[in-house]
């Protein structure tokens, strides 16, 4: 006599709870700045597609861009906003 255990995968449907089985596979993120080999600080157009409306920087898992470029872009963020070509803050939220 079969038990009617979540284990038992033999019969279709015995009336108890399953968890889903989550899709592990991720999709390959599109690195944005691939040709780019230095990320300067005073390309502001490049800079802002790496800041959320409030200023802040995106995180790597966002933008799709690798560990090396990530930090090349917050060193260039930060000393874009030490020379005040970008905001530390957006306007709408002083």
């Amino acid at each position: 006599m079969a038990r009617n255990n979540y284990r038992n995968r033999n019969e279709e449907n015995d009336g108890l709870f399953r968890p889903k089985q989550r899709d592990t596979r991720r999709r390959k993120k599109r690195n944005p700045i691939k040709g780019i080999e230095y990320i300067d600080y005073t390309n502001i157009k490049l800079l802002q597609r790496f800041l959320n409306d409030q200023g802040k920087i995106l995180p790597r898992r966002i933008t799709g861009v690798n560990a090396k470029q990530q930090r090349s872009i917050t060193q260039a963020v930060k000393y874009a906003r030490h020379l005040a070509l970008l905001p530390f803050v957006a306007e709408d939220m002083r």
